[in-house]
């Protein structure tokens, strides 16, 4: 997100990765695929510092030590959570959570090689979140996370 501040875009806002600045900047991406290199080199460097958590798409794939976790949720459910956040109609975060996930894959695909949302090989765990609530989430993988037992850094 650093970097799209950098860049002058505003992703802190809510709902702003759905409006039409998020589609322009994702639109950015799909022509340079700069950005994304550059966000994942970070993230990359972030990991090898160790005991650290990466919400990423494509750390799943790219980083070969941790643990990983799918959060599975179907479209429908995550548009109604959209758009009630956001204040819009269910239907128009339908269609913007399809364009930017349907680019997102592609922009993936092409750079990476993987298909997201269809490719789980990397993962250690999937947790269906449909029917949980935030706080209800968070404390899933905390549990998730606390039976692994990590080593100590």
């Amino acid at each position: 997100m650093a970097l799209a501040i950098e860049e002058g875009y505003k992703p802190l806002r809510s709902g702003w990765w759905e409006s039409r600045k998020g589609m322009q900047f994702l639109e950015k991406r799909r022509k340079d695929p700069r950005f994304d290199r550059t966000v994942d080199k970070k993230l990359l460097e972030e990991a090898e510092k160790g005991n650290v958590v990466l919400d990423s798409w494509t750390m799943p794939w790219l980083l070969k030590k941790g643990y990983k976790i799918w959060l599975e949720v179907s479209v429908e459910k995550r548009a109604e959570r959209i758009a009630q956040r956001d204040g819009i109609g269910f239907k128009k975060a339908v269609e913007a959570l399809r364009h930017k996930e349907r680019h997102t894959r592609d922009i993936y695909k092409s750079m990476y090689g993987f298909n997201l949302g269809e490719d789980f090989d990397p993962f250690d765990f999937i947790l269906d979140i449909g029917t949980l609530d935030a706080e209800e989430v968070f404390q899933t993988v905390c549990l998730v996370i606390d039976s692994v037992g990590f080593p100590k850094e």
